[in-house]
């Protein structure tokens, strides 16, 4: 499936639509990386308060920023890992879909570095928030030192506000944020021509020469700093995850004509405003405006961080999206929110997640310094999972040969492993966090996935292939079941099987319908599936008919629309006078049953998270039958 903004000059309505994305990838994809200014440079400074920074340093640290900016957001997400999409769908997820679709190799790898990426962008979702809208509150301070004790009441009750406008769904949120976010990047770029004429040799920052001579001599000092600096391109990893939403091309053309030039001449404005103003070094992106224009920008940066927050909330929904539809998480509950976009979506459940995680974040913490040294490490540990993705993506998708894709991969792992070790020193302050949530989050993955896998395989011993069971209910005999009329249909996983659900109603009911469907419903590991390929079927007998559906791992799993599709192929029955019968287990925990006794009590806990499967495949509501089975895990 091609990305919504593949033809935009047919006519005037795809223009229209076109910029309707742009100001909507402006609004949300970018969010996140627009509020790094706010505290990216007063964190990489702050090593250095105690001894002072000299003029060379200053240009080395902006030439750093400036140019990290350059290699991994321009080179690496916008002109390279925007077009490794699993059609058009992007993030880690979807990436990993796409390889265990195109190579057979290294999947025990693959699998795991998928699920490391996952839970580490889920940590970057709810470490994002918390500090970028106090980064930004903590401004309130400068306009008058009375506010100060209502920086947290007043972050939190942003937090609640933002997470309660969710399920309204991505467009109506990126429509009132878009303008916004575009009026805050023209605000930093502002700011930024304001003071470059303070110094104007902050212009040498622009030679990447500058920023390996930072790099080389600024010692131990200079591996903390990297720490800080890698702030300036949080955001990237969702700006990958969001590309279902807004498609390549306006994420690109807004990177090029609006967001890197407002990032670049910010960073170069504080740079110069700090070699003149030393002092400023405290707080040089608020410092840097004039006195009248102090409480505007407090408030439109208070705004920007908010919209920063919806970019990688945004990211989470689809990338749980995709983890439900992959079997990496049990069956939540996925809120399409736009009836033209199927990327644009709400996941109560991990709105709730993100918004419990945020909060503790926001308290525990307590101010945007102290939660800036918690961050980096998701975010960095994100990025290297996904280059090293990208080096077996350019190897059996794009067909490269090793070597060359090495070379071109080898710098940019190295810089982001660098930033990574960077990151690494910051564990004791507060790096802990994120990676406590990582592996909270990969363990919750890992035992719903291995849990799902012994359950297929403790069910599979008592399967009766279909065929037999079919021969033996079909013979004439006094033991056979009574046939009654309409049209059943039996939903199993495993399609070659008698449903488990059809045996137990034959055993308790001693019933057969006149019709019966055995339905298996697929998850293929594209985006989406056309509807010409939606269904199969197959003729087993007069009385029994198999069909499998497929939904690609981005599509809405509605059987009842999918089912409609079989009057095409010459299989008629009316919805509304079948009867769906469905299997519902209830999970105890047995000891040596494959998994210690906490991840069985843990992979029971998820499997309750589940909706209902009739809602999920949106099934008749008065039309489900529900027979219940025990099973010991």
């Amino acid at each position: 499936m091609s990305s919504p903004a593949d033809n935009v000059t047919v006519e005037p309505a795809s223009t229209r639509k076109f910029l309707v994305l742009l100001l909507g990838s402006i609004g949300v994809v970018y969010g996140d990386i627009g509020t790094s200014p706010l505290y990216a440079f007063r964190e990489a400074l702050r090593p250095f308060s105690h001894d002072g920074v000299t003029q060379a340093e200053i240009v080395g640290l902006i030439s750093l920023m400036v140019w990290t900016l350059t290699i991994i957001v321009t080179f690496k997400y916008v002109l390279f890992l925007l077009r490794a999409d699993n059609d058009g769908e992007g993030g880690t997820l979807s990436l990993l879909a796409l390889l265990m679709k195109k190579t057979g190799r290294y999947m025990p790898v693959l699998f795991f570095a998928g699920l490391i990426g996952a839970a580490l962008f889920i940590g970057d979702a709810m470490i994002t928030p918390a500090l970028s809208v106090m980064s930004a509150v903590e401004g309130l301070k400068l306009v008058t030192p009375a506010l100060e004790s209502y920086v947290l009441p007043i972050s939190a009750l942003i937090m609640v506000l933002l997470f309660a406008v969710q399920s309204r769904g991505t467009a109506a949120v990126s429509n009132f944020f878009g303008p916004i976010t575009v009026l805050w990047f023209l605000a930093m770029a502002w700011g930024g021509l304001l003071h470059i004429g303070d110094d104007f040799t902050i212009l040498q920052a622009l030679n990447p020469v500058n920023a390996v001579w930072f790099i080389t001599h600024a010692g131990f000092v200079g591996l903390i700093v990297l720490g800080a600096v890698f702030l300036t391109v949080t955001g990237a990893e969702a700006l990958y995850a969001d590309l279902g939403h807004f498609g390549r091309k306006p994420i690109q053309v807004a990177w090029f004509t609006l967001v890197f030039p407002s990032l670049a001449l910010n960073y170069l404005g504080q740079g110069a405003f700090v070699l003149a103003h030393p002092e400023a070094a405290t707080d040089p992106f608020y410092l840097m405006y004039p006195d009248w224009a102090l409480l505007p920008i407090v408030l439109l940066a208070t705004a920007a961080t908010i919209i920063a927050s919806q970019a990688v909330i945004t990211g989470a929904f689809s990338l749980a999206r995709q983890a439900v539809h992959l079997g990496f998480l049990p069956r939540l509950l996925v809120a399409f929110t736009s009836e033209t976009n199927t990327g644009q979506i709400y996941v109560p459940a991990v709105n709730t997640l993100l918004f419990v995680g945020v909060l503790v974040l926001i308290f525990a913490f307590g101010d945007s310094e102290s939660l800036a040294t918690a961050y980096g490490i998701s975010v960095t540990g994100a990025m290297v999972v996904t280059t090293l993705m990208a080096f077996q993506f350019l190897r059996s998708v794009w067909g490269w040969s090793a070597i060359m894709t090495g070379v071109t991969l080898a710098p940019l792992l190295l810089l982001e492993t660098v930033f990574l070790g960077a990151n690494l020193l910051k564990v004791h302050d507060g790096g802990w966090v994120p990676i406590l949530l990582a592996i909270a989050i990969m363990l919750i993955m890992w035992t719903w996935t291995r849990g799902s896998e012994l359950l297929r395989e403790k069910t599979a011993r008592h399967d009766i292939p279909l065929e037999a069971f079919i021969r033996s209910v079909e013979k004439d005999s006094e033991h056979a079941p009574v046939r009654v009329p309409g049209t059943a249909v039996f939903l199993t996983s495993v399609g070659d099987k008698a449903p488990a659900v059809l045996l137990h109603n034959i055993k308790h009911n001693h019933v057969l319908h006149e019709k019966n469907i055995i339905l298996t419903v697929k998850t293929t590991e594209q985006p989406y599936v056309a509807d010409a390929n939606r269904v199969t079927i197959t003729k087993l007998s007069e009385r029994f008919v198999r069909i499998e559906v497929y939904f690609g791992f981005m599509d809405e799993p509605n059987v009842s629309k999918a089912l409609a599709l079989c009057k095409k192929a010459g299989l008629k029955f009316e919805i509304m006078q079948t009867s769906f019968y469905l299997g519902r287990r209830t999970l105890v925990s047995k000891a040596n049953s494959g998994l210690p006794g906490w991840q069985d009590k843990l992979y029971i806990a998820l499997s309750g998270l589940g909706i209902d499967p009739s809602a999920y495949f949106s099934l008749p509501a008065n039309r489900v039958v529900e027979i219940g089975e025990q099973v010991a895990i």
